[in-house]
């Protein structure tokens, strides 16, 4: 009991041969290789030097401080709401 026979491992590979047929398969494999020497390939690379990236260019402004309004008739709204 928990262990596999020779008739599992039989069927298994029965029904992987089915779903993937022999040469779906082999192309897997294939490119499995393929991605493993490509990411060996890049591994072995020297990276170019990384050039320091300019300063960014000034967008904004600095503004002059806003100066409050001198003319008189210009008055803050009054509170009219009633005391309490």
């Amino acid at each position: 009991m928990g262990g596999f026979s020779i008739w599992h491992w039989l069927i298994v590979g029965v029904v992987v041969m089915l779903l993937f047929g022999k040469g779906r398969f082999s192309d897997l494999m294939g490119d499995v290789a393929k991605g493993i020497k490509s990411f060996k390939k890049g591994m072995a690379e020297e990276d170019e030097p990384v050039r320091p990236a300019p300063p960014p260019a000034v967008r904004l402004q600095q503004q002059p401080p806003i100066e409050p309004n001198a003319d008189p008739a210009l008055q803050p709204m009054k509170d009219d709401r009633p005391a309490s």
